[in-house]
């Protein structure tokens, strides 16, 4: 067999992120994804952020005793509106006369970026490490500043209030509705009708976004039922991941919050649930998503004629009626659905139609003497 194809070739993604949202896309497709652009959220215009601007004035209202860095592009966010309101320099000396902590490298870097000095930097990027070496400081009475990272830091900031603290949230996110509706609708429904192989998701913001839209849609019990099935969520990180947890929704994300190290996780995960060898007549094919692949010539199917791949990939003969009983509810409409799907696949495979035969029954299986995924190996 000739070498393989890049890794997501015949593979959907679906990117909901604004921030970055190139940057990503173009590494999917480097390792050949289609991808569906769908930002389910995008982000207010640092001039356009009152939110922002009340809470740095609240800031500079007294003084601080503690600063709270999450991440490196929520505080350089922070920094630039404040020079932009002229603020900045009042800003940084506030910091300087305070204990600055720092949740991770990238904040860390942030920080020392604009002539500042953390006092401490958990070890993991663990947001719950880094509550507790708060809660080991005598609290009462003192001012801590929280930049907070696309969710509102609720329980880090209670846990604060609890032990006498006046807490500062600043929002250095702010949300406005998404630039294309009507794209986020196209993305729901192609995860509903399992069009879509797996979602990224770089912010719980945009995770709940999407669910939302589902839910004004009508759809969101489907949309949970597809991520809880055949596609995949994908978080850049737990935080992110929480909203979906909350909807027993199972998540992968990578050990790092990078766009890289999620493109990674990405490759990993769609391979080792989607890709398969079939071995027939000295011959082998490969099945990657929604695609067949033979030597240099890839054959892209049809959402429904890759569906009926997949089902007939767990070997064996099938009847129509049981092959019915292997796909999602609703793709196809009865047995004589099937016949027709079945027709329209082997239109697809063109030449590699012989990978589906007919048995005397009615029914079909696939022509191959082994079928072989990372996870297993079928005899044909």
């Amino acid at each position: 067999m000739a070498d393989l194809p890049e890794p997501l070739v015949g593979f959907t993604v679906g990117v909901t992120a604004d921030r970055r949202r190139e940057e990503l896309v173009t590494l999917l497709r480097r390792r050949g994804a289609r991808v569906i652009e769908a930002p389910t959220l995008r982000i207010v215009p640092l001039e356009d952020d009152t939110e922002l601007r009340a809470a740095t004035e609240r800031c500079l209202a007294g003084p601080l005793h503690y600063v709270v860095a999450t991440t490196g592009v929520g505080w350089r966010r922070w920094m630039q509106g404040a020079d932009a309101w002229g603020l900045g320099e009042r800003l940084r000396d506030a910091c300087r006369r305070a204990v600055l902590v720092s949740r991770g490298p990238k904040a860390v870097g942030a920080v020392r970026s604009y002539g500042l000095r953390e006092a401490w930097s958990p070890p993991s990027e663990a947001s719950d490490e880094l509550l507790a070496w708060l809660l080991e400081h005598d609290l009462a009475g003192r001012r801590v500043a929280i930049q907070e990272h696309g969710t509102p830091a609720h329980e880090l900031a209670d846990a604060l209030r609890e032990r006498g603290a006046e807490v500062i949230r600043v929002p250095v996110y702010s949300w406005a509705p998404p630039p294309d509706p009507r794209a986020v609708r196209r993305l729901v429904e192609g995860v509903v009708r399992r069009e879509t192989h797996a979602v990224t998701f770089t912010s719980a913001p945009g995770v709940t976004a999407l669910l939302d839209a589902a839910e004004r849609m009508g759809l969101g019990e489907e949309l949970l039922a597809a991520f809880r099935g055949d596609v995949r969520a994908i978080c850049i990180g737990p935080v992110c991941a929480r909203p979906l947890a909350a909807e027993n929704v199972p998540t992968v994300w990578p050990d790092r919050g990078r766009l890289g190290s999620l493109v990674r996780t990405v490759v990993e995960d769609l391979t080792a649930r989607g890709r398969y060898e079939l071995q027939t007549a000295g011959e082998t094919y490969l099945v990657q998503g929604d695609a067949v692949i033979a030597g240099d010539d890839t054959r892209w199917l049809s959402p429904l004629a890759a569906a009926v791949l997949r089902a007939l990939l767990a070997g064996g003969g099938v009847t129509p009626g049981e092959l019915l009983a292997r796909l999602p509810a609703g793709v196809v409409a009865g047995e004589a659905g099937i016949r027709e799907a079945l027709a329209r696949l082997r239109a697809a495979l063109g030449p590699y139609a012989g990978l589906v035969s007919e048995l005397p029954d009615g029914g079909c299986r696939l022509a191959a003497d082994r079928i072989r995924s990372p996870e297993r190996a079928l005899a044909g």
